[in-house]
């Protein structure tokens, strides 16, 4: 199971789809940026773009539906129209037509022939807000990372209890693997732990789960914020406890890519010796492992900051192999 959004959680998905097809994407439902955003206002539906992502992540049918869903339209006759995502406006149109918008994710996997499933962590269209340590309190998404204010002491959901979604608790307790991040900490990976059925079940699950580190700092959320740190963030938000593994990049980036960023505010979180002893002393693991993609140039995206991304292939070979090593040695200490 692969808990996130944004690029992230596709990019664990990708590289363990060379592996299995039995991967469960729980997917952050809470943006409010972008094209999510205006259907979410216009429609009143969860976030569909992240769910819209993994969907496509997954999906191994008609290759024309895959590039559609992931179109964007470009156009300077509407404001509305423009950025808009086909794929969001298809999900918003099958959850009027299916009554939900789990029916209408559902309909969707059918479609694209979708070799796993996605789930949404709640069916509530709610807000992610954030408490400042100026005392200020911020709401939506798009605010809560918006760069150029005070730290973020805590985030929190504006309705007061959320459900999560049919069928994310018992996929979690069917999981061998659950995986959380690489993304955004507060606004992709913690959003979806403020679901507290969600963050309970991981908690408490048998399953190995691992924690797929930030390359970068990122301005707005994690400013002052080093690997242990974000660690720890997470730990708190599982209630204290539940974190197996921390898997960190060991193969540096280029200095001119790590100069690229750097400049933008998204310097590089370098696994340090202190660092690594720091997550160890919170009782988690850290593995070191090349995880990075060192050849590919920076992107442009649409209204969010790049950074330096996780390889799949790298990420998914590392996460079996933890796996695997987690199965032989319970297999020996049953022999034993």
């Amino acid at each position: 199971m692969c808990l996130g959004g944004g690029l992230g959680a596709p990019t664990v998905m990708r590289g363990l789809k060379r592996h299995t097809d039995e991967i469960t994407g729980l997917i952050a439902v809470t943006d409010s940026g972008r094209s999510t955003g205006k259907v979410r206002i216009a429609l009143d539906v969860p976030a569909p773009g992240d769910v819209r992502s993994a969907l496509v992540t997954l999906a191994e049918g008609d290759p024309t539906l895959r590039r559609l869903f992931q179109h964007r339209f470009r156009t300077d006759k509407s404001e509305a129209l423009d950025g808009m995502a086909f794929g969001n406006l298809f999900l918003a149109a099958l959850t009027q037509l299916e009554g939900s918008f789990l029916g209408a994710v559902d309909v969707a996997s059918r479609l694209l022939g979708v070799k796993g499933r996605v789930l949404p962590v709640t069916l509530y269209n709610t807000h992610l807000c954030a408490l400042l340590a100026d005392g200020t309190v911020v709401e939506q998404e798009v605010n809560v990372r918006a760069p150029g204010k005070a730290p973020i002491r805590r985030v929190f959901l504006k309705d007061g209890h959320v459900d999560p979604c049919a069928g994310t608790v018992e996929a979690i307790e069917r999981a061998d693997l659950i995986t959380l991040g690489p993304g955004s900490l507060y606004t992709t990976v913690c959003a979806c732990l403020l679901v507290p059925e969600i963050a309970r079940a991981i908690a408490r699950s048998d399953a190995l789960v691992v924690y797929v580190a930030n390359t970068t700092r990122q301005p707005g959320q994690t400013d002052e914020l080093g690997l242990a740190d974000h660690v720890a963030r997470i730990i708190e938000h599982l209630g204290g406890g539940g974190l197996d593994v921390v898997l960190l990049n060991d193969d540096p980036p280029p200095p001119e890519l790590r100069a690229h960023y750097a400049a933008q505010g998204l310097d590089y979180l370098e696994p340090t010796e202190a660092e690594v002893a720091a997550i160890r002393a919170l009782g988690v693991e850290p593995v070191l492992a090349p995880l990075i993609d060192k050849w590919s140039g920076p992107r442009q995206l649409w209204e969010k900051l790049d950074t330096i991304r996780h390889e799949p292939d790298r990420v998914g070979d590392a996460l079996i192999s933890l796996l695997r090593a987690r199965t032989a040695a319970a297999a020996a200490g049953s022999a034993s």
